[in-house]
């Protein structure tokens, strides 16, 4: 059987280091053609030693210098993001797994969509930010969006090709974060927010997890990938992380996708779908689990997700605000340059002011391009603002 050939983007962060795992546990079915980083130089190195791929990319030239002397001959070390442009379309790719973080990748996965690939897609931000630009060009040259993200994962398994006109909404489960029985902390320590109850993730999603902005794009990535109204697409609180998402259709039946939490089945299921295969993740013991629970979200305690809503209303401009006013917030806040509290704030008046602005609808890439750079030092302006006075 010819092996199907896999480039990994973003290989040194969580869903990297996972799919790593997985490629290396159906070694006998999927070729790693190429690991990409933007300068992790000792973890990327150490798993080209373990996968032995035809090349090696590291976005920043520095690192990728030093790479390329740490791994010798043996190896072929690209650097830039050209580079990743360049696998992503070609032929010798057969399926993309997209994991860096932020609006980055963008590029390579439009490349790829329109080489008519197939890719595996964790960065949740792209399709917010971009995604109706993004699905335009999958569906133009029969590119194929399958989503790693657990949540939209289960969707996709519970949908499998079912008629979206028998839906009735679309359910995402929330685990709610460290904060999910009292609403958002102004003044939460960075290590209370980290602290996430049952999911190992990066900085940015798990402080995202905490505000359920991560909820929130979501919801604006569900409307996108699968075509249904915002009005559709319900959350709900789940702490035990086991039910990751349901299905109500027009007669009342519930499906619902249920497994440990584990990125590593849903990013085998990308790999293999429509094929199930064995999997290193542990079965669920019916006998040992916790009771499942489920609680309404308060909108009103988590605004970050009440402000997912009101710009996926608003059009693609807006959620690219939305995603772009985010991102650099949560960076303020990691770097101990704002509040927890402010997180929200930051994002509501940037969000504000773009709507204040009415601008036209925006939907070409060098539109979004620029409403995104707009976005963005607009909500920088308004952290140093703060840091002189309270915003």
């Amino acid at each position: 059987m010819k092996k199907t050939s896999v480039a990994i983007f973003g290989s040194t962060g969580s869903i990297g280091r996972s799919a790593v795992d997985v490629i290396s546990h159906l070694i006998d079915r999927f070729q790693p053609f190429c690991i990409a980083a933007h300068q992790a130089v000792e973890q990327i190195s150490l798993q080209a030693q373990r996968l032995k791929p035809r090349l090696v990319i590291l976005t920043d030239p520095k690192a990728a210098e030093i790479a390329r002397s740490k791994l010798g001959r043996g190896f072929k070390v690209l650097a830039g993001l050209k580079a990743l442009a360049d696998v992503a379309q070609s032929d010798e790719v057969d399926i993309l797994i997209m994991a860096m973080s932020g609006t980055d990748g963008l590029i390579p996965v439009l490349k790829a969509l329109r080489a008519g690939k197939r890719v595996a897609l964790a960065t949740k931000e792209i399709l917010v930010a971009y995604g109706e630009l993004v699905m335009r060009t999958a569906r133009r040259y029969k590119g194929k969006i399958l989503p790693i993200d657990s949540e939209l994962c289960a969707l996709h398994q519970c949908l499998d090709g079912r008629d979206i006109k028998a839906v009735r909404s679309l359910i995402l489960t929330a685990s709610g974060g460290p904060f999910w029985r009292k609403g958002l902390p102004e003044d939460a320590k960075l290590d209370e927010v980290l602290n996430h109850p049952t999911w190992k993730m990066g900085r940015k999603i798990t402080v995202d997890s905490a505000t359920l902005m991560n909820k929130g794009l979501e919801v604006i990535e569900t409307v996108r990938l699968f075509g249904v109204k915002p009005e559709q697409v319900k959350t709900v609180i789940h702490p035990e992380s086991i039910v990751h998402s349901m299905v109500e259709f027009v007669d009342g039946a519930i499906l619902a996708q249920m497994s440990n939490p584990d990125m590593r089945l849903s990013i085998q299921y990308c790999l293999t779908y429509p094929e199930r295969l064995a999997s290193p993740v542990p079965p669920i013991s019916f006998e040992n689990i916790k009771p499942l629970r489920f609680f309404p979200v308060d909108l009103d305690r988590f605004p970050c997700l009440k402000l997912a809503y009101q710009a996926l209303k608003k059009g693609p401009g807006a959620t690219c605000v939305l995603n772009a006013a985010n991102e650099i917030a949560v960076a303020a806040f990691l770097n101990h340059k704002i509040a927890f509290g402010k997180i929200p704030v930051i994002i509501a008046k940037t969000l504000k002011e773009h709507l204040r602005q009415k601008k036209a609808r925006v939907s070409t890439l060098r539109a979004l391009r620029k409403t995104e750079n707009w976005a963005k030092g607009y909500a920088l302006n308004l952290i140093e603002r703060h840091r002189k006075i309270d915003v």
